[in-house]
């Protein structure tokens, strides 16, 4: 009886002194235990993202829009760009567009094609040379013309307009005998659209780069 009380004294003595010795790791551990708990409770949700569509590669001027050219990348609210479009596929690119850049209004042939042109309106322009309309850029400044088919001679209807849109050739009706390509071009007043539009029913119209 004495013999099996003298060893559980040796063994709970034995216990005791490896506890001491050891107390300064254990506490050590039970130290960073609580840290990263602690960490753990406090430590901020990871912050919000919103889905913006971008051009899955690089887009030419007057691509209708489908689902494989367009890509949704997660933005920092702070991040998202101005007048992301919201609603993009099946609307025609105003202006090309490079892989991995945000589908904004201003590149799509639409209501928001002016926003990047304060105080003007966007005005559609049909010019009988398809190759003339190749020598154009959407950001390009030019002179309209208008030519009378009758042989009556030629007048300059806008001085200086923006180009807003050069569609591609590709979104061209077919058949019908219409012909030549559309270009969009921002008109300053109501007098400059009402002339434009005038001249684009009853002449030829052509163009000159302004200075």
């Amino acid at each position: 009886m004495h013999a099996t009380r003298d060893r559980l004294r040796r063994l709970l003595t034995s216990v005791r002194r490896a506890v001491l010795r050891r107390r300064r790791l254990l506490a050590a551990v039970l130290t960073a235990v609580s840290v990263a708990a602690g960490l753990h409770s406090v430590a901020a949700p990871p912050p919000p993202r919103i889905d913006v569509l971008v051009a899955a590669r690089d887009l030419p001027a007057g691509t209708v829009l489908g689902p494989g050219d367009l890509t949704a990348v997660p933005f920092a609210p702070g991040s998202v760009p101005d007048d992301v479009a919201r609603s993009a596929p099946g609307r025609m690119l105003a202006a090309p567009l490079r892989r991995g850049e945000p589908v904004t209004d201003v590149r799509l042939v639409g209501p928001g094609l002016a926003d990047g042109h304060p105080g003007v309106t966007a005005v559609p322009v049909r010019l009988p040379d398809a190759g003339m309309v190749d020598l154009l850029a959407a950001g390009d400044r030019i002179d309209l013309v208008a030519a009378d088919p009758q042989g009556a001679g030629a007048r300059v209807v806008a001085i200086g307009v923006p180009v807003l849109a050069v569609p591609g050739a590709a979104s061209e009706p077919a058949g019908g005998g219409v012909t030549g390509r559309l270009i969009v071009v921002g008109a300053t007043d109501q007098s400059e659209v009402t002339r434009i539009a005038d001249a684009a029913v009853r002449d030829f119209m052509t163009f000159a780069f302004a200075r």
